[in-house]
């Protein structure tokens, strides 16, 4: 079974074939990030216009490297959500239109859900049940995956995310955009016990983040500091730990609450060195494990919505005995789709 997945939530399109036996046999990607450089952020309309510039050439591209004509298609998959609503029409109105013209099924994915399954394209994959974090420019949640569609939340950012975090404490200090990996990066040269931030909401019970204080915090360390590259590479590192302690420690808490022995980290932050390193020492500790994507799977991408497809349609087939599209509309939300 081949499923051709649909990415174009926000800034980046992306585009792959799934192949129920081979895995990932085509992906494409193309980042929007030099066209919104010069906004120090993503504009919605010209992000929507560059996916209706770049979608079909991209199809394309996966299309013949695969070796595959819309014949061998079995099903379409696209990101129905959340993300910019102009980005996401197009996806949607290209992913639909292409199933309605190959005589395919059409399956919407939940962009998040895209990111928790991510991890299961790789050889050493997690089996069910485990504690899931999603980590990106716009969400940070924990998660309790029982098994395919069986999730809780456990917890979630009441305010920034921790991408969204990183990239606004790196424009305070002047790094650019994206300014996530910039900071991090400028972070490696940082000295420990510098600066000390506070883990936000560590020092009370839950499973709920709070990253805006953070900046707020790190603006007033700028603007007191010599502005030298010692002192802006302090105040990373001192940001950075406090983002990655407090993720840690909200961690621990949904292992324990659970009991789940494994650990899945998605989402474009889920990149970081640190935090990976953290993670992968708390599991071990624990005699469990942490799993990740690899890196070019961590940002958004087409590959992650080819699988999550595929796997959706797969349960759809199960349940039904075939692929029905009134049925399909029909099925219950999936838990996180409730955020918008």
């Amino acid at each position: 079974m081949k499923i051709l997945g649909i990415e174009t939530s926000c800034d980046e399109t992306g585009i792959a074939i799934y192949d129920s036996e081979q895995g990932i046999i085509a992906d494409a990607l193309f980042s929007q990030v030099k066209l919104h450089a010069e906004y120090g952020g993503v504009v919605p309309e010209l992000a929507s216009r560059d996916h209706v510039r770049k979608t079909i050439p991209l199809i394309k591209k996966v299309m013949a490297e695969s070796g595959c004509t819309p014949a061998d298609i079995d099903a379409i998959a696209y990101t129905k959500g959340p993300g910019l609503i102009g980005a996401l029409f197009v996806g949607v109105g290209i992913g639909r239109s292409l199933a309605y013209a190959w005589d395919v099924p059409a399956i919407g994915v939940h962009h998040m859900e895209g990111h928790l399954l991510a991890p299961m394209l790789e050889d050493d994959k997690p089996e069910f049940p485990f504690v899931a974090l999603l980590v990106s420019g716009g969400h940070t949640m924990l998660v309790d995956v029982k098994n395919l569609g069986q999730y809780t939340i456990l917890g979630e950012s009441i305010d920034d995310a921790a991408g969204e975090a990183f990239d606004k404490t790196a424009k305070i200090m002047g790094l650019g955009y994206p300014g996530g990996p910039a900071l991090a990066k400028l972070a490696e040269q940082g000295r420990a016990g510098i600066y000390k931030l506070p883990r936000p909401m560590t020092d009370r019970p839950g499973l709920d983040f709070s990253f805006s204080g953070l900046k707020t915090a790190v603006a007033n360390l700028y603007r007191d500091s010599d502005k030298s590259q010692q002192d802006l590479a302090d105040i990373a590192y001192a940001f950075q730990e406090a983002v990655v302690d407090t993720i840690y420690i909200k961690c621990r808490r949904a292992l324990e609450q659970t009991g789940h022995k494994s650990l899945v980290v998605s989402g474009g932050v889920s990149a970081n060195i640190s935090l990976r390193g953290k993670l992968s020492d708390l599991l071990q500790s624990k005699g469990g494990k942490a799993y990740y994507p690899r890196l070019q799977f961590c940002t958004d991408n087409g590959a992650m919505i080819a699988y999550a497809g595929y796997c959706r349609y797969q349960q759809i087939i199960e349940q039904q005995g075939q692929f029905e599209e009134p049925a399909v509309r029909a099925q219950p939300r999936w838990p996180i789709a409730d955020l918008g």
